[in-house]
């Protein structure tokens, strides 16, 4: 599937900005089953610097500074994007759960590549409440495959999708106390589980196209910023490092309707933008418009 992306984030503040430094996740990852034909990312006012660099995990990330006085800011991204369904590794999802685990095996080939996705987080606390939730999936012997599908439809069962229930801060614990919040929300929770159980899984953000219902036409800025979760699988015959992409907050297997943006610990290191500014006001406004269009 060819989709072209559209992101675009709005500020506005009551009063003037002499200073805004940024710093956006917003450019989709060039990977084996993606491939990024183009990408332009525009902010308005004119920033006096911008660049492209590529953060410890692989991610793109675009640097900006305005200077000039302004009292809206606009950050606009555009990508054109191809993206196949990403093979899963059959025999690898047979795998006993257990053999996975890199900090209680750092023998294991690759273990060392995955280990900062094995520890807690700074979102991601590996708490005693979430450890005994998964469990139930998590049983001894189980192959990973299936102990994963597992925990990703119970969370997908018992947590309910509510942008109300939670906000940028909450923790886990939170969020199995409410057992409410956002896809956000979702893959948090899911990395405790598998984290508390010696599983390295990494938090990833990006976009899924989503279909208009029978008979409707697209909503054009209708679609939002999304999240999801892939927990590592090892390493294949060739040395490279396998990932299982699943999305417990639809509860599915992540295939072409995906496009991926960037990957981390958790949200707090991989957010579509954030930044510091440098004025007197007391009151913003955020507003955020996305477009996934399918190109064919």
């Amino acid at each position: 599937m060819r989709y072209r992306v559209r992101h675009s984030t709005t500020y506005t503040y009551d009063d003037h900005v002499s200073d805004s430094l940024g710093i956006a996740h917003l450019v989709p990852r060039e990977l084996p089953w993606q491939h990024v034909s183009s990408y332009d990312v525009v902010v308005a006012p004119t920033p006096g610097d911008l660049a492209h660099d590529v953060d410890y995990h692989g991610n793109t990330v675009t640097y900006f500074q305005v200077t000039e006085p302004h009292d809206v800011l606009v950050i606009e991204a555009t990508s054109e994007v191809s993206v196949e369904v990403s093979p899963v590794p059959g025999h690898a999802l047979d795998t006993p759960w257990e053999r996975l685990r890199p900090l209680v095996d750092p023998g294991l080939p690759g273990a060392w590549s995955v280990t900062d996705f094995a520890l807690a987080s700074a979102q991601v606390e590996q708490v005693a409440a979430a450890k005994a939730y998964a469990a139930e999936s998590f049983t001894r012997g189980r192959p990973v495959g299936e102990a994963v599908a597992d925990l990703m439809h119970r969370i997908h069962a018992d947590v309910d999708y509510d942008p109300t229930a939670t906000t940028v801060t909450s923790t886990v614990d939170d969020i199995l106390d409410k057992r409410a919040g956002v896809c956000q929300d979702f893959a948090h929770l899911t990395l405790a589980c598998l984290r508390t159980h010696g599983l390295a899984g990494r938090y990833v953000s990006g976009y899924l196209a989503t279909e208009p219902a029978p008979g409707q036409e697209r909503v054009v800025g209708a679609d939002a910023s999304h999240a999801w979760v892939a927990v590592w699988l090892g390493l294949d015959e060739d040395g490279v490092d396998q990932w299982l992409a699943f999305d417990p907050t639809n509860d599915q297997w992540v295939g072409d309707r995906y496009v991926t943006v960037a990957w981390g610990r958790d949200y707090g290191d991989v957010p579509p933008v954030k930044g510091v500014i440098f004025t007197e006001a007391r009151k913003s406004t955020l507003r955020v418009a996305v477009d996934v269009e399918p190109l064919g």
